[in-house]
């Protein structure tokens, strides 16, 4: 008798496998799994940060574990996101700083997930994901240097899909217009380096 198909394999195409065939390691893929129960739209996110952070590693000579370590951070940087109120996430118009104080716990709810889950490496990377280039990010306003790379490139990916995906408050941007914006928020909001890397992978 042939297993009916779980409802990701139906929201998600390959690239799902794919990314968890990278990150080889069961504690990814029961996290991963928790986290499209909870969300396929917040998982599917996940999957394309992951394909084009770890493009963009590649371009910048990234190898090894580091990779690997990336490519399982970036798949599970929203993790945190499955324990915020989804009318909050959904929410069709601008959040109040409340609301926003709330969703942005993601990071370190994410992170301490990670910790306990035992992937010491990407808890940091997902608690600095939303770090600024010049120190107006969350939740430690880290700058600079100062926040690790991977977590740099996570965010190039996170906010390029981000622009370019329809919103309940918003409609998604051209993919032309979404780039202009990454550029010109290098060297502000993003590693200039990072930020540079994105065009040459898409």
């Amino acid at each position: 008798m042939t297993p009916a198909l779980h409802p990701l394999d139906l929201a998600l195409d390959g690239s799902l496998a794919a990314v968890l065939a990278r990150c080889d390691d069961p504690r990814v893929a029961r996290l991963a799994l928790a986290l499209g129960e909870a969300s396929a739209a917040v998982l599917a996110h996940g999957v394309y940060v992951a394909e084009l952070a770890v493009a963009m590693a590649g371009r910048a000579g990234l190898r090894g574990e580091r990779v690997g370590v990336l490519a399982r951070a970036a798949l599970l940087h929203d993790l945190g996101k499955q324990w915020s109120p989804s009318a909050l996430l959904d929410k069709p118009a601008p959040l109040a700083l409340h609301e926003r104080q709330i969703v942005e716990g993601h990071a370190a709810v994410g992170c301490a997930m990670l910790l306990e889950a035992g992937l010491v490496a990407e808890a940091t990377i997902v608690r600095h994901h939303h770090e600024r280039w010049d120190g107006a990010g969350y939740p430690d306003r880290l700058f600079g240097t100062s926040i690790p790379y991977e977590s740099r490139l996570i965010l190039v990916a996170d906010a390029f899909d981000a622009m370019t995906s329809d919103r309940a408050y918003r409609r998604a941007l051209r993919r032309d217009v979404a780039l202009a914006e990454i550029a010109a928020g290098a060297g502000t909001q993003f590693d200039p380096a990072c930020a540079w890397l994105l065009p040459e992978v898409l």
